[in-house]
């Protein structure tokens, strides 16, 4: 394993600088997962995943199937895809598409594929500052923040939250900007603590609010399309690997083993299982009676236009 990889894994107290070679063949063989056991898969996410308790749910029994452990770093989306560029990734599970197409198409993953899904919501104070509550538009909500110099809460990191909030404002044709727009360069979680501390608004993922949401005093204003709000706040999640020909090192059987294991009925099974304060966090989408072909190529990609 590289010098540059060891130096990551350490910088982040995992412990994991050992065992990190490929391996030949993680599924087959009499003894299940013998040839991968003891080794470590590394796996880069968002900490909307990290956040709502849902990896270590999601890996234990992966990790106990074939005796290997998964070195789940939290990043925001874009922080995440980086990480993977510079080659110390194996898997990456993140909510940003067009982000993970420009990632496809640069060559550096493989085999995506779709994964769950929850949806974006606009929280704030319970008296509801700049009177948003209830609006079926998105952009409308953010262009009446903007309007009102209310405090909004952005998280301003790259993160998959944050590429939707700048979809919004573009939607909404705002430049946000001033005393009243805080960037804070945070993960979802510590944002939901700025925004309820300083009695503003944030746009989060339903995941990580509704496992907060006894600790905090926001309330959903603007709901996402699971409770008939609009379609600009769905939030599909995806998985790829790390591409093996790019990235020599990448541990690409143990990273097509866990694809496997997160998108079969028994991974599906434990996302929708997965709930916080009596709700449901994320809904699974891999396996379809009507499977979504566009899973597997860039958004707004066509068969015609391959033979241009």
């Amino acid at each position: 394993m590289p010098i540059q990889r060891r130096k990551f894994l350490a910088a982040l107290g995992t412990g994991a600088a050992a065992g990190l070679a490929g391996c030949s063949n993680p599924l087959g063989g009499s003894s299940g997962g013998a040839e991968v056991a003891g080794e470590t898969l590394t796996l880069t996410t968002t900490t909307s995943t990290y956040d709502t308790g849902l990896l270590d749910a999601l890996n234990a029994p992966f990790e106990d199937m074939y005796g290997v452990t998964v070195d789940s770093v939290a990043q925001g989306t874009g922080a995440a895809l980086e990480t993977a560029r510079n080659g110390n990734s194996d898997v990456i599970m993140v909510h940003a598409r067009s982000l993970e197409d420009e990632f496809m198409r640069n060559g550096h993953g493989v085999n995506r594929r779709d994964l769950m899904f929850n949806d974006f919501v606009i929280v704030g104070p319970a008296d509801d500052p700049a009177g948003i509550e209830g609006m079926s538009s998105a952009a409308e909500a953010f262009a009446t923040i903007a309007e009102s110099e209310a405090q909004f809460i952005s998280r301003g990191d790259n993160s998959g939250t944050h590429t939707k909030e700048l979809g919004i404002w573009s939607e909404a044709g705002v430049e946000p900007g001033g005393s009243w727009y805080q960037e804070t360069g945070q993960g979802m979680g510590a944002v939901l603590n700025i925004a309820n501390e300083q009695g503003g608004y944030t746009l989060a993922d339903r995941g990580t609010y509704l496992s907060q949401q006894s600790e905090i005093d926001l309330t959903i204003l603007v709901q996402g399309p699971i409770e008939g709000g609009p379609e600009l706040l769905a939030n599909p999640y995806g998985v790829l690997a790390a591409n093996p020909e790019r990235h020599e090192d990448a541990n690409y059987d143990l990273a097509m083993a866990y694809i496997g294991y997160i998108t079969s009925p028994q991974g599906q099974q434990v996302i929708s299982d997965y709930t916080a304060n009596g709700e449901q966090l994320f809904f699974p989408r891999a396996l379809s009676e009507d499977p979504n072909f566009q899973q597997y190529v860039p958004e707004g990609w066509s068969a015609d236009e391959s033979n241009e």
